[in-house]
């Protein structure tokens, strides 16, 4: 809900009890607004912990918890937040106090801020004035969320370790590498759609998902794929966690953090993790727009009831957004326990050698084609390549329905299949 909204329903609320300050009420619907968005990346926070297990447990065949843990072992991360919250908090004798207390609240509140611009539905931001939209919203995301570099840099220098400092280093000259790249791919539908209005560019992809930016123009899509790779780098997911890498560094930036300030550092890459999945999905995805319905109708101006800011559509709105931001932070646990992790040196090389020169490649094409070809291609070309794009995911579910499952070979032993004995050892002691 915006902050506009709210000022006004806590002005009528406010002359109801015959208070007229509408300052009083623009600061409850300011701090009303706050405590709505913490309570969102808290929950999601603890939903997102949940599906990483549940992720991990499929792809690796990992085995949890099996006597304990509720329905699906949604209990054992509840216990695990209680842990975090009654667990001692320690800090190092040689830790400088100060630097290490502001580490974990600032890392959150680079992560945290970035919500202020990020619009769930049609005027559904913490941010509104009233004199118009937040016209620069994509980037104030990015600058905000690139201070938790700061907070990461603090939490390393004041913890008074080398792997603390290693590891703070090392997050700090990937974090602000792999931003350069990520803005550029920023700027490739902000092109597109003549604006930095996140509201504004979800507007503009309404109607069938041929609409959306992803399918808009070759560059568009190739600068989705790689926003997505930088933005997984920037929040230290694997394989880019090498800030984190417990084979070298114990733990990273946070290693001699416990109980309630480890959790911040948690909780901000969580937050992070669905802040760069929102921007993707404004840019490329077609935001809240359902991608079936036809083109001028919105679900926030046909089902416009209760009320006029709080009405049916836009929690639909609210909740397709949710959807999808949420498909691409499984997208980036999915990748996690995947793929193996890199070097630092060739995490560093992906950037610097591939993806900062393919970003201004797609910064360069995409400015060509809104001067030469955008008026003559961009309808054909984005219907051709949302049916390629449909037919491929269509043959890739019917190859994985079809193809039958083989398990290892007998002669291994596997947890799958039991051990075969040679034949002249059958029937006998």
């Amino acid at each position: 809900m915006s902050e506009f909204g709210l000022t006004d329903l806590f002005l009528k609320l406010l002359q109801w009890l015959g208070i007229d300050s509408p300052r009083l009420a623009s600061g409850l619907a300011a701090l009303t607004a706050a405590l709505l968005l913490l309570t969102f990346v808290a929950v999601s926070a603890i939903f997102f912990i949940w599906l990483e297990r549940k992720v991990a447990g499929r792809i690796q065949d990992r085995l949890g918890p099996t006597r304990v843990g509720g329905k699906f072992g949604w209990l054992q991360t509840i216990a695990d937040g209680i842990k975090l919250l009654v667990k001692e908090d320690l800090i190092p004798d040689n830790a400088d106090h100060l630097l290490f207390r502001l580490g974990p609240y600032i890392a959150f509140c680079g992560s945290f801020g970035a919500f202020i611009a990020l619009p769930f539905a049609a005027g559904w931001t913490a941010y509104n004035t009233g004199l118009g939209a937040f016209t620069i919203g994509v980037f104030f995301m990015l600058a905000i969320m690139s201070t938790e570099v700061f907070g990461i840099i603090l939490a390393g220098y004041g913890s008074g370790s080398k792997w603390a400092l290693f590891g703070g280093m090392r997050e700090a000259a990937q974090m602000v590498s792999y931003e350069v790249p990520m803005a550029i791919c920023v700027l490739v539908p902000v092109i597109a759609a003549g604006s930095m209005d996140l509201s504004r560019i979800s507007h503009n992809q309404e109607g069938a998902f041929w609409n959306w930016y992803l399918f808009r123009d070759p560059f568009t899509f190739m600068a989705f794929w790689t926003y997505f790779t930088c933005a997984t780098a920037s929040c230290k997911r694997a394989p880019f966690d090498l800030a984190e890498a417990e084979s070298e560094l114990v733990a990273g930036f946070h290693t001699e953090y416990s109980g309630l300030r480890w959790s911040f550092f948690f909780m901000a890459e969580y937050a992070s993790m669905f802040a760069v999945s929102g921007i993707a999905t404004l840019l490329f995805l077609g935001g809240w727009n359902l991608g079936v319905l036809p083109r001028g109708w919105e679900l926030e101006k046909t089902l416009a009831w209760p009320h006029p800011i709080v009405n049916l559509g836009n929690v639909l709105n609210a909740i397709i957004f949710t959807l999808k931001a949420w498909v691409l932070v499984f997208v980036m646990m999915w990748v996690r326990w995947t793929l193996p992790r890199l070097r630092i040196d060739q995490v560093m090389m992906t950037c610097l050698k591939y993806l900062l020169p393919i970003s201004c490649f797609l910064l360069l094409g995409i400015s060509f084609w809104e001067v030469a070809l955008q008026a003559y291609v961009t309808p054909y070309f984005s219907w051709l390549l949302a049916a390629a794009v449909v037919l491929g995911a269509v043959y890739l579910i019917f190859k994985l329905a079809t193809t039958p499952s083989k398990l290892p070979t007998p002669s291994v032993a596997t947890p799958w299949a039991p051990t075969i004995p040679p034949s002249h050892m059958i029937g006998k002691n």
